[in-house]
């Protein structure tokens, strides 16, 4: 994955998308950090929609391995002093 400064992005932008299209990750950096990437439009929609899918809960996860059904323990806790 290529890397530039923010400076060198600035002057050529034009450059960087050439490379992002034609499916290249540039990495954009601001004081030797990386801050951003530019990426394709196809790139950025598949993970934005993976990003956004719903994941179950803890709960939910667990109820899909084998005999995932699970029985409430309704015991009340024990005290404890601290």
């Amino acid at each position: 994955m290529p890397s530039t400064n923010l400076k060198t992005a600035k002057t050529d932008l034009s450059r960087l998308v050439d490379e992002a299209i034609k499916g290249q990750f540039v990495t954009i950096t601001r004081h030797g950090k990386p801050v951003a990437a530019l990426v394709s439009i196809e790139a950025a929609e598949i993970a934005q929609h993976a990003m956004g899918r719903a994941r179950p809960g803890l709960v939910r996860y667990l109820r899909t391995f084998p005999g995932g059904e699970f029985a409430r323990n309704r015991t009340p806790s024990r005290n404890v002093t601290l």
